[in-house]
């Protein structure tokens, strides 16, 4: 036998070997019903549902289960464990609900299809989401404190915003804090609330100041908050007060020390009784 008929023969059992093994992993696939579609879309306002339908197909020799699931929005099968004959497809319809109060924008998830194997086809699901977009927020709760300026921004639109700071501190004696808006490293979803902290580390010790926080954000979205807040080194009045009682206290104790009875005081002091001399003698 000739070397080119002995690399034939073995090229035919190396296909041999693994084409049984490449029909088993292909057995079986997913798709959205009907075909000509790569992967699945749906579109809606907040609160509605969307129907489709996704195709599981058998083209093996064993029958197969599998189970369905949805991943990155609320999808719900009519069937979510599927047995399927040889060389048969089944229809799973499925729906996918947009819950009150969603955002509007562009969601991405995916059909699962996993067999009791653990093999798994998936297909991608687009969910566009549909309504008016609305950029609003507030910030609330402002508060001064000996390490910043704390305070909570809220979301109160439809849209994700990524919001900027400006502040401006205005004391007894002038400005002392402007700067001017800068972007904050956070994104706020539509609903959602975050704390946040504003360091000052050069605040003053001693004074009465007016902070103002102005937040804005993209689509005309903007709110002030103002707080106002004395500044008091109040370890240091403690020590004056209390030299100030101290010194008071020693300068009572020196001055009743040196009083007289000549020093205006009416002083009464008791004589002693003197009693007239008889002598016999007529007046």
């Amino acid at each position: 036998m000739s070397s080119a008929v002995r690399v034939l023969c073995l090229s035919l059992l190396l296909l041999l070997a693994v084409a049984p093994v490449a029909t088993a992993a292909e057995a079986w696939t997913v798709a959205p019903s009907g075909g000509g579609r790569p992967s699945f879309y749906a579109e809606g306002a907040p609160g509605t549902v969307q129907q489709d339908t996704v195709s599981v197909t058998n083209r093996g020799e064993e029958p197969v289960t599998v189970r369905l699931h949805g991943t990155g929005v609320p999808i719900a099968f009519a069937d979510a464990a599927v047995r399927v004959p040889a060389r048969t497809r089944a229809e799973v319809p499925f729906t996918v609900t947009v819950p009150p109060g969603t955002a509007p924008g562009d969601r991405s998830g995916e059909i699962v299809a996993r067999e009791t194997d653990g093999r798994e086809r998936t297909v991608p699901l687009r969910l566009r989401v549909t309504g008016p977009e609305l950029s609003a927020l507030t910030v609330e709760h402002v508060r001064v404190h000996p390490d910043g300026i704390t305070y909570e921004l809220v979301n109160r639109g439809t849209t994700t915003i990524a919001p900027s700071l400006a502040i401006r501190a205005d004391g007894v004696f002038g400005r002392l804090l402007d700067r001017a808006p800068r972007p904050l490293s956070v994104d706020l979803p539509p609903g959602s609330r975050t704390k946040l902290t504003e360091p000052w580390p050069d605040r003053p010790a001693l004074d009465a100041v007016d902070v103002r926080l102005t937040v804005t954000a993209a689509g005309g979205a903007s709110d002030t908050a103002r707080v106002s807040a004395r500044f008091v080194p109040w370890g240091a009045v403690a020590g004056v007060g209390g030299f100030v009682v101290a010194a008071g206290a020693l300068f009572v104790v020196r001055h009743r020390g040196r009083r007289r009875p000549d020093d205006g005081d009416s002083v009464e002091t008791e004589q002693p009784y003197k009693q007239a001399e008889l002598t016999g003698a007529g007046t």
